[in-house]
């Protein structure tokens, strides 16, 4: 996991078995001594006064088994400390730990097991680089994606579920569009059937072709047309008439969150060390260069 030099440099070996609130260290050092081996709070102070008292001893390696998520507190605190870190993949931790069968799995066995193959089983020991943060980085902004994408289309379809129930034809025209912020900019200001007819198609196009210039005169004469077909007004319109701006926004909202988390994520996969490899290698295979898209549109 390391080089060979900074591994024989430690003195003392920690294995941490992350938890959500309450982490268990074992500590050992070359000789296989427990320095350590208690329950320790997912706190800062905690856990630098540990590594401060452990220093006494030597260079420190501090291995967990999950870096990202509940183990990312220890890891961000032992490198801040100036802490070798390291961590013990699930494969390997699952086949050491059937070396123990006989004994019952706990938090404490676990650590115990993580500090031995620390201190035993270098090799077995992966290194937290740079590239580790940087992927741990993208796998939380697109999840934060994911969720935004959920939201996104349920605002589009409770949209379109209004739009349907008071005013069906209406909604076979704006609902396929929802993606145009015309759309979006129409519904917020004339949210009811009444207010759309009420400016008149010329108007309509007017407004439409301030954020559609080349969709919105056909928009505006789809949008006559539909209104004209039903002249019943149902019942709830004048709710749909307060829900539909606020979703309309609630959508506009989430989509510029999504294009901001996106260029987030661009600039962090630029940044990543494969990326150039990544791209040569595309380029070989497909013959051009690659355009960075960080998530499909939806």
């Amino acid at each position: 996991m390391t080089e060979s030099s900074d591994y024989e440099s430690v003195q003392v070996f920690i294995g941490v078995d992350v938890g959500k609130d309450t982490h268990h260290a074992v500590a050992i050092n070359r000789s296989g001594k427990r320095l350590f081996d208690k329950a320790l709070p997912n706190d800062e102070n905690k856990l630098r006064s540990l590594i401060s008292d452990l220093k006494q001893h030597g260079q420190i390696l501090l291995v967990v088994d999950q870096p990202a998520t509940i183990g990312a507190l220890p890891v961000a605190v032992a490198r801040s400390e100036g802490v070798l870190v390291g961590y013990l993949p699930g494969l390997a931790m699952r086949r050491i730990a059937d070396l123990h069968a006989g004994e019952a799995k706990t938090d404490a066995r676990d650590a115990a097991i993580i500090a031995e193959a620390a201190r035993t089983l270098p090799h077995a020991l992966r290194t937290l680089k740079l590239a580790d943060e940087q992927i741990a980085e993208l796998s939380m902004l697109c999840g934060f994606d994911d969720d935004l994408a959920a939201q996104t289309t349920q605002a589009s379809n409770r949209i379109r579920g209004l739009l349907t129930q008071i005013h069906p034809a209406l909604e076979r025209v704006l609902g396929p569009r929802l993606e145009h912020p015309a759309v979006l900019d129409l519904l917020q200001r004339y949210p009811s059937p009444e207010k759309l007819a009420s400016l008149g198609e010329k108007k309509l196009a007017a407004q439409l072709c301030k954020l559609a210039p080349r969709l919105g005169k056909r928009l505006a004469a789809d949008i006559a047309q539909a209104l004209a077909e039903q002249t019943v007004v149902v019942p709830g319109t004048n709710a749909a008439a307060v829900v539909l701006p606020r979703l309309a926004l609630q959508l506009i909202t989430l989509r510029k969150q999504r294009d901001e988390v996106a260029l987030e994520v661009e600039q962090r996969v630029l940044a990543h060390p494969l990326y150039p490899v990544l791209t040569v290698t595309s380029v070989v295979v497909s013959g051009h260069t690659p355009a960075v898209s960080a998530f499909p549109q939806q």
